[in-house]
């Protein structure tokens, strides 16, 4: 199995569930994340985290061949790398800023709903061509 694939396979069985599980308990989530921002240890390894997975995918893809999935993940991966920086660089109070400017709780379910919908092309991108059912371009 060629790694977009299964990298394909994995970020969208994750993204799906994970953001799925979010529009189920939303007020639970929220205060999740408000929590999780008043533990700078937590933030710091968990930017850790997102750094090793975000270079394990762009190390492993080549995203210039043109074709949308390895595109798709490789810009999972560059993005993982980026949130792993903030996490891991700004200061607690810039953090914050960041947090507010978001706005989590105004775009609660459209970037779950951005989550699902993104999830469910790479599951179904992963698994088609996995199992040579569709015509997805991998490279």
């Amino acid at each position: 199995m060629q790694p977009v694939i299964f990298l394909a396979q994995l970020i969208g069985l994750s993204l799906l569930i994970v953001s799925i599980s979010m529009l189920a308990r939303r007020e639970a989530m929220i205060a999740l994340v408000e929590s999780m921002m008043q533990n700078p240890p937590l933030l710091f390894v968990l930017g850790i985290i997102q750094l090793l997975g975000g270079l394990a995918i762009v190390l492993t893809q080549d995203a210039s061949s043109g074709a949308t999935l390895p595109l798709i993940v490789t810009m999972i991966g560059w993005w993982l790398m980026v949130r792993a920086g903030l996490l891991m660089f700004l200061s607690q109070d810039a953090l914050w800023a960041l947090f507010d400017a978001v706005e989590l709780e105004k775009y609660y379910y459209a970037s779950n709903t951005v989550g699902i919908v993104l999830g469910a092309y790479l599951t179904y991108a992963g698994f088609a061509s996995a199992l040579g059912l569709g015509t997805i371009p991998i490279g």
